[in-house]
């Protein structure tokens, strides 16, 4: 990742480990816990593509499984996280941006899920068997709504600032190619080089074909000019 997307990436991991630790773990809710750290690596991931996400998702998990007052094998979270990154940024559209929420949503309610099964699992394989105790049905179902209630006011914000570090890849061929498309439709339109042209016939009503001639030639300069000035994309 570059350097921009880097510092953005840690602070808005730290930030939401303090908040998730200090706040949010201390509401003594029903369940699971809202897991605002994997909201934001949904948020980046959705940005940044599969790569920026697995890396972003290692990094907070790493910092998740170090931070006070973890109590679990360090490794164990940013596994988690590193495949939940990369699996959201697949998500990402060619375009770079979703047209709506409906896909970010279900990122989140499929990435809180997975998230819980996964630490489940990968607990479950190192003899950890809290999740087994706790109920494992009642911390899916809770992790979901937590998140998916907490998301409209994280992820947009995480993905908002983003999204201000990232230039358009178009732009810089925007130019060029808006102009090679202009003078393209102008030699298509207006029998440019390299196209055939008829000689006008001779009306038989002497000048009256001639200027009708003019109008038309006339008409298609206008209509080339207008076309000519709308950005092609």
């Amino acid at each position: 990742m570059r350097l921009s997307r880097t510092v953005l990436a840690a602070l808005l991991v730290v930030v939401a480990l303090v908040i998730q630790v200090t706040v949010l773990a201390r509401l003594q809710l029903p369940g699971a816990v809202p897991d605002l750290l994997l909201l934001t690596v949904l948020a980046l991931a959705l940005v940044y593509g599969h790569v920026g996400g697995a890396l972003t998702g290692f990094f907070a998990g790493l910092v998740a499984d170090l931070a006070p007052p973890a109590d679990h094998a360090v490794g164990r979270y940013a596994l988690v996280l590193c495949v939940i990154g990369y699996a959201a940024g697949l998500t990402k559209p060619e375009t770079g941006q979703h047209r709506s929420a409906t896909v970010p949503m279900l990122v989140v309610a499929a990435g809180a899920a997975s998230s819980t099964l996964l630490y489940a699992g990968v607990g479950s394989l190192v003899g950890d068997t809290a999740a087994r105790d706790v109920g494992l049905t009642s911390l899916l179902l809770t992790a979901t709504i937590y998140d998916l209630l907490l998301a409209p006011f994280t992820v947009p914000l995480v993905m908002g600032l983003a999204r201000k570090l990232e230039t358009d890849p178009l732009a810089g061929e925007g130019g060029s190619g808006s102009a090679a498309g202009g003078d393209t439709a102008v030699a298509w339109l207006g029998g440019g080089s390299g196209l055939r042209t008829r000689a006008p016939r001779r009306s038989r009503y002497g000048r009256a074909g001639g200027s009708r001639g003019s109008l038309l030639s006339r008409s298609a300069r206008g209509r080339v000019g207008r076309i000519k000035g709308v950005k092609r994309l």
